[in-house]
C-alpha cells in the first residue's frame, strides 16, 4: 500500500494559498506529492517565485511546477500589468507560424527563468461558436485547420526552452454555449464534425510532440451521453490513447470547477477522472479538501474500484514528464517579440477614418475583461492610454450605466473613444455601442475581445483581439499617433 500511496501522490497536482509554504503541505512535498499549480496569488514578481520554487524543491527536488501563462487575456506572472504576449487570436489573426512559435519561445523564456516547467497552454479550442463566454479570443479562430497550425507552432516554440507545453481543452471546448467554472455544458455536435472540428487541433499538437493534454468538463453526447470527458473512458482512454495514439500527460481541468463540483463532487470526480484514463488531477481546494481528495482515491484502490495498476501508469507517465522537463531560457526575456506582434495584428485591418485622433480623447471604457477565478485581467484601455498621454479623460464601466446619454455627453467635444468586448453577447454594451455611434458619427469603437463586434460599428471599429497589455498598448499607441516611434 505504501507504493500505492506514493503513486497517488504523483498523480495530484495542487494549490497552495499565498506565498508561503504551509507545514502540512511541506510535509506533503517530503512524502513525494507530484506536483503545484500557481495562480495569482502564489506571484509578486518572477523573483519572488524563483525563491517559492526553490523553497517548494528543498522538499521535492522533481516537483513539477505549472501554470496558466497563455498570453492574452490570461497570465499570472504578469497579472498586475497584463501579459506582454497578445494571445492566440491575435497570433492566428496575424497568421504567421514564425511569429507564433517567437512568442511561444518568450513565454518559455519567462517560465524557464522562474523555474517552472509546466504551462497549461496552448488553448487549442476551435472558436465554433461566438456565443461561448469562455474561450473567444483565446482561441487562435475559427478555422480548425489554422488553429491547429498554430497550436503546433506554440508547442513547438514552447518546448524548445525545455517547458512542457499542454494542449487544452480536450476534445474541445470551442463549440460550447456555457462555461464550465459554473455549469456543465454540453455539446450536440455529431461526432464526424467533432472529429473534424473540435479533436483536429489536437491531432496537430499531438504530432508536435505535446507533453500534456487537458481535458474538459464537456458532455459529447455523440460519445458519452453521461459523463463529461474528464470522467469518460470512451473519450480519455478509446478516443485520445487508442484512436489519436496520445502517450504523454493526460490533466484534468480543475476539479472544483461547478461542472464537476456540482455533479459527483471533486473527489469523486478524482477517481474517476483516474479510472477513466486521466494522469494528473487538478486539485484547487483548500489544503484539508486536497488530503481529503487523496484519501478518496486511496481507499478507491483499497476497495478495489479504482485499479493500483492504473494509477501506477499514471503516476509512471508523471515522472517520466518530470524527468523529460529542463527549463532553459533561450537568452533574456524579450517583451518586444509580443508587442511587435499585436501591432503587426492590429495593423491588418483598415482603421477608421481620422485614426490617429488629432487631441486627447475621451474613453468610455468597458471593454476590461473578468475571468472565473481571476478578477480583472489587467488594466483596460483607458489605463494604458493615460499612462502614454496623461491628458486623456474618460470613465471605466464593469456594468451598464443609469444614464447612457450623461456618459458619452462627458466626452464633451474630445474624440470620442468607447471600448467594449464581445459587445454581441452583452446587450448593454451593444446598445452603448449604438448610442455612442448615433450621438458622435465620429466615435472610434474598440473591441477587446473577438472581432465579431465589427458589424456593430462598421468602419468605426478597432479590433485588439484581447484585452492583454500588449494588444492595449498597440491600440492605444495607433489612436494617440504613437504607433511609428514603437515601430521595428
Amino acid at each position: 500500500m505504501r507504493e500505492s500511496m506514493s503513486d497517488v501522490d504523483s498523480c495530484l497536482m495542487v494549490t497552495m494559498s499565498g506565498t508561503s509554504v504551509d507545514p502540512r503541505l511541506r510535509r506533503w512535498l517530503d512524502s513525494g506529492l507530484g506536483s503545484v499549480i500557481l495562480f495569482g496569488d502564489n506571484i509578486v514578481d518572477v523573483d519572488q517565485v524563483g525563491a517559492l520554487l526553490a523553497e517548494l524543491r528543498s522538499s521535492a527536488p522533481d516537483l513539477l511546477v505549472a501554470i496558466d501563462e497563455e498570453g492574452g487575456d490570461v497570465t499570472r506572472l504578469e497579472r498586475r500589468d497584463g501579459s506582454s504576449m497578445p494571445g492566440n487570436l491575435a497570433l492566428g489573426e496575424l497568421d504567421d507560424l514564425a511569429v507564433t512559435e517567437r512568442v511561444a519561445g518568450a513565454i518559455g523564456d519567462l517560465l524557464a527563468g522562474a523555474g517552472i516547467d509546466l504551462d497549461l497552454a496552448p488553448v487549442a479550442d476551435v472558436n465554433s461558436n461566438p456565443q461561448n463566454p469562455v474561450i473567444g479570443s483565446r482561441s487562435f479562430g475559427a478555422d480548425p485547420a489554422l488553429v491547429g497550425r498554430h497550436v503546433a507552432a506554440f508547442v513547438r516554440g514552447l518546448q524548445s526552452r525545455g517547458v512542457a507545453a499542454c494542449a487544452k481543452h480536450f476534445p474541445g471546448h470551442g463549440a460550447a454555449a456555457a462555461d464550465s467554472h459554473y455549469e456543465l455544458p454540453i455539446v450536440d455536435s455529431p461526432a464526424d464534425v467533432l472529429s473534424t472540428v473540435d479533436v483536429a487541433p489536437f491531432r496537430a499538437a499531438i504530432a508536435a510532440g505535446a507533453r500534456c493534454v487537458m481535458t474538459s468538463h464537456v458532455v459529447y453526447p455523440a460519445w458519452d451521453r453521461a459523463m463529461p470527458a474528464t470522467l469518460s473512458r470512451r473519450i480519455l482512454t478509446d478516443l485520445l490513447r487508442t484512436e489519436l495514439g496520445f502517450g504523454g500527460v493526460l490533466i484534468t481541468d480543475a476539479l472544483h470547477m461547478a461542472a464537476i463540483r456540482e455533479g459527483v463532487g471533486s473527489a469523486e470526480g478524482a477517481v474517476r477522472a483516474l479510472a477513466a484514463g486521466a494522469d494528473l488531477v487538478c486539485v484547487d481546494l483548500a489544503l484539508d479538501e486536497q488530503l481529503a481528495v487523496r484519501d478518496s482515491v486511496v481507499a478507491a484502490i483499497e476497495s478495489g474500484r479504482l485499479p493500483a495498476e492504473r494509477v501506477a501508469e499514471a503516476a509512471g507517465r508523471v515522472r517520466a514528464l518530470q524527468s523529460w522537463t529542463h527549463p532553459t531560457a533561450a537568452g533574456a526575456w524579450n517583451p518586444e517579440v509580443g508587442h511587435a506582434a499585436a501591432r503587426a495584428a492590429i495593423a491588418r485591418r483598415q482603421l477608421p477614418p481620422g485614426v490617429p485622433l488629432h487631441r486627447a480623447p475621451y474613453v468610455v471604457d468597458a471593454g476590461v475583461r473578468v475571468l472565473p477565478g481571476v478578477g480583472v485581467t489587467s488594466a483596460g484601455l483607458l489605463d494604458v492610454m493615460t499612462s502614454i498621454d496623461p491628458r486623456v479623460r474618460g470613465m471605466p464601466l464593469t456594468a451598464a450605466p443609469d444614464d447612457v446619454d450623461a456618459v458619452l455627453a462627458a466626452a464633451g467635444d474630445a474624440p470620442l473613444v468607447v471600448a467594449v468586448r464581445d459587445a454581441h453577447r452583452r446587450a448593454w454594451q451593444g446598445e452603448l455601442v449604438a448610442a455612442a455611434l448615433a450621438r458622435r458619427r465620429d466615435a472610434v469603437v474598440v473591441g477587446t475581445g473577438t472581432a465579431d463586434d465589427a458589424r456593430l460599428a462598421p468602419g468605426r471599429y478597432i479590433a485588439a483581439f484581447g484585452c492583454g497589455k500588449a494588444n492595449l498598448l498597440a491600440v492605444a499607441q495607433l489612436l494617440l499617433g504613437r504607433a511609428r516611434e514603437h515601430a521595428a
